[in-house]
């Protein structure tokens, strides 16, 4: 049966959207009364993006989506799947899915199996796993799936605030692709939590229990990263008790940047209580201390966090450093979170070092779902480095975003709160900062129904 799988299947395209607006942490802490460094040093954050009124998880979507299809000259027929991710919810019964259909309505083709998939930042994740299901089932017809993840990350006035972010994803997924997904290496934990969560539909603030959420976030690592390993190393008997020497790279859903960099301690702990006495001494010497340690009493132990930090320094600096760009220029946005570490590992350095890598992905979303799993870079040079070479606007509009001042930042979260499902509505953003191509919130009539337009694209369909 394995034979008549369609081969390497994985992502084939991959499309990046954030905000034309950031804040900057340093200034955001001055602001707010907060200590020197607390957002900048203490959470790994130095800018945040965010949406004004303008902009809705639909607009994010219609944006993303139009990209990719553009930048990578994909007919709007060759789409047989699309599913989003997402936990910004505008309609409780209306899929954003729904409103992507817009974009097809020309092309004639309705013939387009997916939804809406929503587990906080888990959804985008979903959304992909199903592109990939449906890939490699009896119901794909030949056609490219989509996997779209996108939200906007907002929290009240707080300690909170300076965890947001907002953005969006969009991946091409089919055979015969750049980044392929490695079959039979997925390791998921999906348990029952209350560490993150949205009950008031009326408001886009989610009710985070900060503690607890962090401590649900590693307990996830350790389980899908142990997982992991034996069915890795089932698979691969003659790379066994190897560890994170079998990622050549690593990625993790970013909250922010600082959780990732204690998350490769916590991996590096997981492979010390997983070794041999020999191995303890060859790789671990000096942290003997901790042989009786256990994973559920070392959550806050930070005599384990500070020895594992410096134990693993090396292993974060070159295998997930370069991920966290756009989570420290952005901040956190909840389900393409993960996915932007994979841009930003892309763009990192010469497409031509990741050629034949296995790269390791934790995705997490809160209450709680969470899976680890692997992709392997194509050994086609030429190939990748054109799959590589069609994010080179990343960078430039990153560094053409317009900064905007706290005291108008914080104005302008206001008019969301006050305006939160408003109707009928006229939003009063800027137009003029949004860049190129860029789909925005036109209104919002009396019946809640929401109309947009896009701002003029530039040449050749490069935003």
């Amino acid at each position: 049966m394995s034979s008549r799988w369609p081969e390497n299947v994985g992502i084939r395209a991959i499309e990046v959207l954030f905000p034309a607006q950031y804040v900057d942490q340093a200034e955001l802490e001055q602001f707010d009364g907060a200590s020197a460094g607390k957002y900048t040093i203490g959470l790994g954050q130095a800018k945040m993006g965010f949406c004004s009124d303008r902009e809705d998880v639909n607009s994010l979507c219609l944006t993303v989506v139009s990209r990719l299809l553009e930048r990578h000259h994909i007919k709007h027929t060759e789409i047989g799947r699309l599913e989003v991710g997402t936990e910004t919810i505008v309609d409780k019964s209306k899929s954003v899915k729904s409103v992507l259909m817009q974009l097809f309505a020309e092309s004639g083709n309705t013939d387009i199996e997916g939804i809406d998939t929503t587990n906080a930042c888990y959804g985008g994740t979903a959304a992909l796993f199903n592109a990939l299901n449906w890939i490699e089932s009896s119901s794909w017809d030949g056609r490219y799936a989509l996997a779209v993840c996108a939200d906007i990350a907002v929290y009240a006035k707080g300690a909170a605030r300076p965890t947001g972010g907002a953005g969006a994803i969009a991946m091409l997924v089919g055979p015969q692709a750049a980044l392929i997904f490695e079959r039979g290496l997925r390791a998921t934990h999906m348990e029952h939590a209350y560490d993150f969560y949205k009950p008031d539909l009326s408001s886009e603030y989610p009710t985070v229990d900060g503690k607890l959420s962090i401590q649900c976030y590693l307990s996830a690592l350790d389980i899908c990263y142990r997982l992991y390993r034996k069915k890795f190393e089932k698979q691969h008997p003659e790379q066994s008790q190897r560890g994170l020497q079998n990622f050549d790279a690593i990625l993790f859903h970013t909250p922010f940047c600082k959780l990732v960099q204690k998350s490769v301690g916590r991996l590096s702990f997981n492979d010390f209580l997983l070794s041999s006495e020999q191995q303890r001494l060859e790789h671990f010497a000096g942290l003997e201390r901790f042989n009786s340690a256990t994973l559920e009493s070392t959550y806050f132990d930070r005599d384990v966090e500070k020895a594992f930090l410096a134990q693993s320094a090396e292993v974060f600096a070159s295998k997930t450093k370069k991920s966290l760009l756009l989570a420290n220029q952005v901040g956190n946005m909840y389900t393409p979170s993960v996915y932007s570490g994979l841009v930003s590992l892309l763009i990192g350095g010469p497409a031509a070092d990741l050629v034949g890598k296995r790269i390791g992905v934790f995705s997490y979303g809160s209450g709680l779902a969470a899976s680890m799993y692997s992709i392997k870079v194509t050994q086609d040079v030429t190939a990748f480095e054109k799959f590589v070479a069609k994010l080179d606007y990343v960078l430039p509009l990153l560094n053409a975003r317009e900064k905007i001042a706290p005291e108008q930042f914080s104005a302008l979260m206001e008019v969301r709160e006050r305006n939160n499902h408003a109707a009928p509505y006229t939003p009063t953003g800027s137009i003029s900062a949004l860049s190129p191509g860029t789909y925005y919130l036109k209104d919002v009539d009396a019946l809640h129904r929401r109309s947009y337009d896009r701002t003029p694209t530039i040449t050749n369909g490069v935003h």
